[in-house]
Order: structure tokens, then sequence, then C-alpha cells
């Protein structure tokens, strides 16, 4: 703890030590001394820390209009050094306040240079931030305290709080073409020796192929009208990653319970169909099945959260816990719309509180470097068209979420209208597209997908190339599923590198 020596005159009654509860709060005040002496004796010093301190993270008032003063002058392009912010302070009206001349006359010979000037300011401001929570904290004991705050409204108040009050944790600084070519040269070559994906794979190899994976911090949204099969393509790639691909989940689920998302997923690993277990009906071979296959499940991290009508901000604090707990690496919302605002501001519109939500998602995805997937419904405006497939225009109740999402990707099932064919002359019978039609860091494509109606699932198209067609044959024979094409079955591959005689996942 650094106290000062003393504590000078001043008109406004500054004092050094302002005791709470009987403590004197973090400061360094020596330390705010060193870079305001550092500021004063080299320019390139306020440079070095502008875009890491503000006036207020300084513990004494008589530091904080000195670096005000400093500041302006740095913005009015002016030199720093001790007669200009003598002069300027005074025009601010506040070089009596501080101690007059001799005060920053004194702060100039604190240090011979500049030195370390950084490492000095960063400590102030691990000072001022500590502050802040102590400040925020009391802020949550008096709401605590408070018999007419709701306690969900005073959880959400908390969390806001302690997110405000460490948003100014360390910045990093600008990089140099040299340590991002470096950077960039070493992605490069992980990328090549992870085979092209080196983000979290879905398990479908063409969305995998176009994505490199789902990214870190990207806002990926999946929409489509009701009864597409939106909750199964989730549990669908929750599954992949989960399973395959060994990354813990967190399935955030508005609409569904916890025991109907997990039926729904016994019922894909299982090949049982969801009718038969919702009935109880099942035979002694598909208990058999049943034990057999789901070893697997039971490893699987998958956390999922049942919460109805979640609160965004709510999310966001029960995403943090599960990030830091378990180490999720992807998250699902099902569905976007189902979430909540708490705290909604006067007059605002339902379109403003989707904006809110869409934009808190990306926040997560940010916060926690990690994809966040959220589901979205679509209006009704593709039902009135004659071509049924989704564009970006049919997304509901805002454009904010266009604007949010790094991919958006659209789930269509012609069958659902009775569209027997796809434009290109295939049979659309137990088959599905992910619309790519938004791709902020990549290429748009329609991926094509298989669909297993009974059992909720979905899994990779035969044809490696994510498009029938364009010298691909649709295989002549089908398993006894009806919509998943037999090993047996013949298909022209494209040149894509993939091997041919890899089963369909």
């Amino acid at each position: 703890m650094h106290l000062p020596d003393k504590t000078p005159n001043s008109s406004r009654g500054s004092t050094v030590i302002k005791l709470q509860k009987g403590r004197i709060p973090p400061n360094a005040t020596d330390l705010e001394e060193l870079v305001l002496c550092g500021i004063l004796i080299d320019r390139k010093g306020l440079q070095r820390v502008a875009d890491i301190l503000r006036a207020e993270m300084f513990y004494r008032t008589e530091h904080q209009d000195v670096f005000t003063a400093a500041i302006n002058l740095l913005q009015n392009n002016s030199a720093v050094d001790i007669r200009t912010v003598c002069e300027q302070l005074k025009e601010d009206g506040t070089l009596e306040s501080v101690g007059g001349a001799n005060f920053v006359v004194d702060l100039s010979t604190k240090v011979s240079s500049a030195a370390h000037i950084e490492f000095h300011a960063r400590i102030v401001q691990q000072n001022y931030i500590l502050r802040s929570l102590i400040d925020v904290s009391n802020q949550i004991i008096e709401k605590s305290y408070d018999e007419t705050s709701n306690v969900f409204e005073t959880i959400e108040f908390a969390e806001t709080k302690i997110f405000e009050a460490t948003k100014d944790k360390i910045r990093t600084n600008a990089k140099s073409t040299v340590d991002l070519l470096r950077e960039v040269t070493e992605n490069l070559r992980r990328i090549q020796q992870e085979g092209g994906t080196v983000g979290v794979e879905s398990g479908f190899r063409d969305l995998d192929r176009l994505t490199s994976g789902f990214q870190a911090s990207d806002l990926i949204v999946l929409a489509a009208r009701p009864g597409m099969g939106k909750t199964a393509l989730m549990l669908s790639m929750a599954r992949n990653i989960a399973i395959d691909a060994k990354t813990p989940v967190a399935i955030f689920s508005l609409e569904m319970s916890a025991t109907q998302l997990m039926t729904r997923l016994i019922a894909g690993e299982a090949k049982i169909p969801i009718q038969t277990l919702r009935e109880g009906s099942l035979d002694t071979d598909q208990w058999n099945s049943m034990s057999k296959e789901l070893g697997a499940l039971e490893d699987a991290k998958i956390y999922i959260d049942e919460t109805p009508q979640l609160s965004v901000f709510d999310m966001r604090a029960k995403a943090r816990r599960l990030h830091a707990e378990h180490g999720i690496g992807i998250i699902f919302v099902d569905y976007l719309q189902l979430m909540t605002v708490t705290t909604k501001i006067r007059g605002e519109n339902r379109e403003q509180t989707i904006s809110t939500i869409s934009n808190n998602l990306k926040a997560v995805a940010k916060e926690l470097d990690i994809p966040v997937i959220a589901i979205s419904q679509l209006n009704r405006a593709v039902e009135s068209r004659e071509k049924k497939r989704p564009q970006l225009s049919d997304l509901r109740e805002s454009g904010a979420i266009e604007q949010d999402a790094d991919i958006v990707g659209f789930l269509y099932r012609p069958a659902y209208y009775n569209i027997d064919v796809w434009d290109d002359g295939t049979s659309t019978d137990g088959q599905a597209e992910i619309v790519i039609s938004k791709h902020r860091n990549g290429s748009l494509r329609n991926i094509r997908l298989n669909f297993e109606g009974n059992y909720a699932k979905f899994l990779n198209a035969f044809s490696t190339s994510g498009v029938y067609g364009g010298g691909n044959r649709i295989p002549s024979k089908l398993n006894g599923n009806d919509d998943f094409p037999s090993e047996s079955a013949t298909t022209d591959y494209d040149n894509s590198g993939l091997n041919p005689d890899d089963p369909p996942f």
C-alpha cells in the first residue's frame, strides 16, 4: 500500500486519505507521480500511456488535474512540458487547487526518464480497477438490503456493474507488421498441419471446409421457419462437437426442456424413433441397442440450461461460470427470440430489444473467445413466395441480427413444402440444405445434408461436394431408413480431396 507523505492545501478540500469503512482504498500515489513526471519531461511518455490511463484513474485529484491538462495539450497538438502544463492548468482554473506551479515543478523531479512509464501506468490502472470493484461491491450490498428490489434485477445489476468495473482491464497495444506476419505465418502452418480446420468442427464436412470450423469470437445465426428442424440441427452439431471433437458444449434451451433434448439425443445415437421413446414402447432389441450406444453420450460434456424466458444478461453470467468451471468451447442458444432483457428502456420496441440481445450474444462470443451459435426464427414472408428458399430479409424482427452475425445460415427442407425435386432435378426426399447467406470471412454456399426425421438427426450428405449435380449422380439404392444412402450406392465424387470410400457420417 502506497501512502502519500503529505496532503497539500486545496481550495476544494482535496484529501489523499479517503477512508472507506475504516480502510484506505488501493492506491499507488508514488507511481502516479512517476507517471506524471515521465509525461512532463518526455512528450512520448504521454503518448505511450494515453490509451492506458484516464484522469479518473489517478487517486489524487491534483494528479487527475495535471493529467487532464496534459491530455488537453496533446489533443490540441501542443507541446507538453512544465510551462505549458502550468498554463493549461491556469486556463482550466485548477492551477491553484493543485498547489500552484511549484507542485508541477516538484512532480518533474521524481524520475530522470520515462523509460518505465508504461509499467507504472498499468499499476496505477490496476489500483483504479480495485477501487472500482470496492465501490461496485458497496452498491451491490446496498441494493441487496433493499427489500423493494427484485432478486433477479439485483443479480443483473451486480453482473452489469462488475462487467463495467472490469472493462478497463489491460488493453493490448497495436501490433507491428513484423509481429502480425509472424503470427499469420504460424497460423497458416497450423492450419496446414490440421487439415484446413482450426475452429470448432460441426461434424458436417462441407460446412467445416467452408468455415474452417466455427471460429473463436464468432456469432453464428442458424435460422428457419418452424418445423424445419432447427433444434435437431443444433443437437446434431452439439453431439458431433462434444463426442467426436471432445469439446465441451453449453446449450441454453428456452423452448424445450433438458429431458426433451436428451430424448432426442438418445433417439439419434441409438437409432430409436422418437415416438417409440416417448411412448416407452421399446422392445428387447431396442433396449439392448440403447444400452450399447449410449456410452458415448454418458461421456459427452454437454451442459444444458433450460431456464425459461432467460435474460440475455443472466445468460452471460451463466456462460462465464460454465466457461470457467467446465472450459466450454462453444455455446448454443435455442432460440434467440425467446430471450428477454430484464431492464427494458421505456419506449423500446421489440426490434430494439432483439438488437440488444443480438449485441450481447456477440459480446459473449468476444469476451469468452468462443463461437456462439444462436437459433433464430424467420418471419412469414418466405411462406408467401413461390421460391421457398430463405434469404436475409426473412430474419425476424431485427436487421441487427444480420449486422452482428459473422455467419448467417438458413435451414431449408423442400419436402416440408411438398417440393419433390431440387433445382438440379434431384430428389429432395430426406434431404435439407444449410443456405449460407452471410459469411464475413469466407464465401457463400448451399450445403446439402441428409435428414433422418424419425430420429431428429442430420448427417452428411452422401455426396462430398455439398451440392448434388454437376456430374454427381444420386445414389440409386437407399437403406432401411429411406433417406440415407447405403454404402453400396454409387456416386460420382468431385475432386475435393476427400476419400470417396469414407462412410457418410
